[in-house]
């Protein structure tokens, strides 16, 4: 099984597919990527020639993926949050970002409902 950006590939996979396991590669990346090397995409991961698996090592090396990529969109929503953007600030308390409704839905991003109390104080005798 082939290791590549500190992943282990399925060997019994698709080397189209098999790359896909990889973060910041989806499938059309994928088939830029074997397209532009000329590796044949129904090949199997495992049947990869030592040259091809390096050629698509150094291939993947030049793209953002995986810990970088990361990296680079937690430091993009710190950024937002640090210049007060509205997006930081929806980011910062926890609500949806892109302009979606958040009185009735947004359930996975709120978090479960909160019932039980009606919210009023009572007085207590001192």
């Amino acid at each position: 099984m082939p290791r590549i950006a500190g992943i282990v590939l399925p060997g019994n996979k698709r080397i189209e597919i098999a790359l896909t396991y990889i973060k910041g590669i989806g499938r059309a990346m994928s088939k830029a990527m074997l397209s532009e090397l000329s590796i044949d995409m129904n090949k199997k991961a495992d049947d990869l020639s030592e040259d091809e698996e390096g050629r698509l090592r150094s291939r993947i090396e030049a793209e953002l993926v995986e810990g970088e990529l990361s990296r680079k969109v937690s430091m993009d929503v710190k950024r937002l949050q640090d210049i007060g953007t509205w997006r930081g600030l929806r980011h910062r308390k926890k609500l949806p970002v892109r302009g979606q409704t958040s009185r009735r839905n947004a359930r996975t991003k709120r978090g479960k409902k909160k019932t039980g109390s009606s919210g009023r104080t009572t007085l207590t005798k001192t």
